[in-house]
């Protein structure tokens, strides 16, 4: 499934919302740190596994 991927140890691994356009009005390290990418919330987790398996 796009915009998830699962790690070697189980976590979900997504990209960061808000890089896509208006970046003038954002700062540098702000933009720098939306490069990188985070992990879902463990509450969401379980969800996302079902879909992506689905």
């Amino acid at each position: 499934m796009k915009r998830f991927k699962v790690t070697a140890t189980g976590k979900v691994k997504r990209q960061k919302a808000g890089r896509s356009h208006l970046a003038t009005g954002k700062s540098r390290k702000r933009k720098r740190q939306l490069r990188k990418p985070t992990l879902v919330h463990p509450y969401e987790e379980k969800r996302i596994k079902k879909l992506i398996l689905a």
